[in-house]
């Protein structure tokens, strides 16, 4: 890897991890150890002129007493990626950069032939990990290839080919999503928790949010195949019940991929504990889980707004985040039936109503008036909240979350290639433009995977209509 992949990889990391700021500076040392095509003059100006700006004034302070200049230091971060960035773009990402910027194509495919190629790459993202264990790979970057496994998204990806596999009868499928599920108990821990981010990462410590995705797979497992996946999945959601905290948030196994603070949008941890009681409705799972939804609400604003929702920029967070959360709290009214959660989901499902641009897609972020502040879209989030409307409409008959959801799954289709280079064929990109600023250059696998589960709705909704 050259020069410019190692900084451009460190500032992406930067800028997600938003506070990590020591980490950075030691960081931006071990790049310059390994800038063989980078000039040693241009190394010294780009580490140099942001430690100076950034890093040296507060590399010692505790995050806690550095949150009000996050938005100064993202700027700074964001400012050395855009001048690394075209050094280390392939003809690849240039070409498809330039494409997406031009606009989208005026067809859109068919649901079933947008879920039969998404699941295809689905496979060959199975088959293409880095580090060839049976897990699915990460993302297909343009950049930088195929990257290892990732467990937490691996996990929730098992329900969508059972699922899909149930609908077609591919038996093929079924057999993938097994595959998946024996590695995950592979590399369960022994007190139950899963490992955050992909193989390869490090630190190798049980985190909550991904083993509440996990979770999700586990019970699907059980429920398809049986005993081999119920004894994982009680460790994985006696694990999550015993380390959840008494107002219901969970503090104690925090990513370290992401900022040390709270997250509302682990009501999506509480998601796989609702399933998990469906199948031990004796145990506590059900408990925790609406403990943890009733403490997401009291970060919900009265115009539906969740504070505290998103990886690394709280202040205007992903859609990605946002769907998580709100699926949480859908789920939590599908599976108790109480009226304040129903409440609580329309309260945000209509304020992202109003977000809707007239292409059908939302912006990437927005802040508390639910403003986009950011031009780029995040499909990712388009399609996890077109799901949760598609629910909503099912739930309250309104024909303004079913109108929504098909345009939100329309644009995602139209950002599809439906032939070309296998390792995008069928993939969903991060952002629309592909150089937008949520999982740039990537195709990642969550993407896909919300897509198949949202288009598996609207195919249903479009037979009941």
């Amino acid at each position: 890897m050259n020069g410019y992949n190692i900084l451009y990889d460190w500032v992406i990391e930067a800028e997600f991890a938003g506070g990590a700021i020591a980490v950075l500076f030691y960081g931006s040392i071990h790049a310059a150890r390994h800038f063989f095509d980078f000039s040693v003059k241009r190394t010294i100006e780009c580490i140099g002129w942001f430690g100076r700006i950034c890093l040296k004034p507060i590399a010692r302070r505790p995050y806690h007493r550095i949150t009000s200049e996050l938005p100064m230091i993202r700027s700074i971060i964001r400012s050395l990626r855009n001048a690394i960035e075209p050094e280390r773009l392939t003809a690849e990402a240039v070409s498809e950069r330039d494409s997406d910027l031009q606009g989208l194509p005026a067809r859109d495919p068919s649901i079933e032939e947008a879920m039969e190629s998404s699941v295809k790459w689905l496979c060959r993202a199975q088959d293409n990990s880095a580090s060839q264990d049976g897990g699915v790979a990460r993302d297909f970057s343009l950049i930088d290839g195929w990257s290892s496994s990732y467990p937490e998204t691996t996990g929730y990806i098992v329900p969508t080919l059972i699922a899909y596999a149930e609908l077609t009868g591919d038996k093929q499928v079924l057999t993938r999503a097994r595959l998946m599920l024996d590695w995950l108990v592979s590399i369960q821990f022994p007190d139950g928790g899963f490992q955050g981010s992909v193989i390869g990462a490090e630190p190798v410590i049980p985190v909550t949010f991904n083993t509440g995705q996990i979770l999700l797979g586990l019970v699907s497992g059980a429920e398809k195949f049986g005993e081999p996946y119920r004894g994982p999945m009680r460790r994985a959601a006696d694990w999550l019940v015993a380390t959840q905290d008494d107002d219901g948030c969970w503090r104690s196994h925090r990513s370290p991929f992401a900022q040390p603070t709270d997250k509302a949008y682990e009501t999506h941890v509480s998601w796989g504990l609702f399933e998990a009681a469906r199948l031990e409705p004796a145990s506590d799972y059900a408990k925790a889980a609406l403990a943890n939804i009733r403490w997401a609400l009291s970060l919900q604003n009265e115009n539906g707004w969740f504070r505290d929702c998103c990886l690394s920029e709280p202040e205007h967070p992903l859609t990605h985040t946002i769907g998580y959360v709100l699926r949480g709290v859908v789920e939590a009214y599908r599976f108790s039936g109480e009226e304040e959660f129903l409440a609580a989901s329309l309260r945000t499902a209509n304020a992202l109503l109003t977000a809707v641009r007239q292409d059908g897609s939302l912006p990437g972020r927005l802040d508390e008036n639910w403003n986009g502040t950011v031009d780029w879209s995040c499909l990712t989030g388009n399609v996890q909240i077109a799901a949760c409307w598609f629910l909503l409409h099912e739930y309250t008959g309104d024909k303004r979350y079913l109108e929504a959801a098909h345009a939100a799954n329309k644009f995602v289709r139209r950002t599809m290639a439906f032939d070309g280079p296998l390792e995008t064929r069928g993939a969903v990109k991060g952002s629309f433009p592909v150089s937008g600023g949520y999982c740039t250059y990537e195709y990642p696998n969550w993407a896909a995977k919300f897509l198949i589960d949202s288009l598996l709705l609207e195919k249903n909704a479009r037979s009941e209509s």
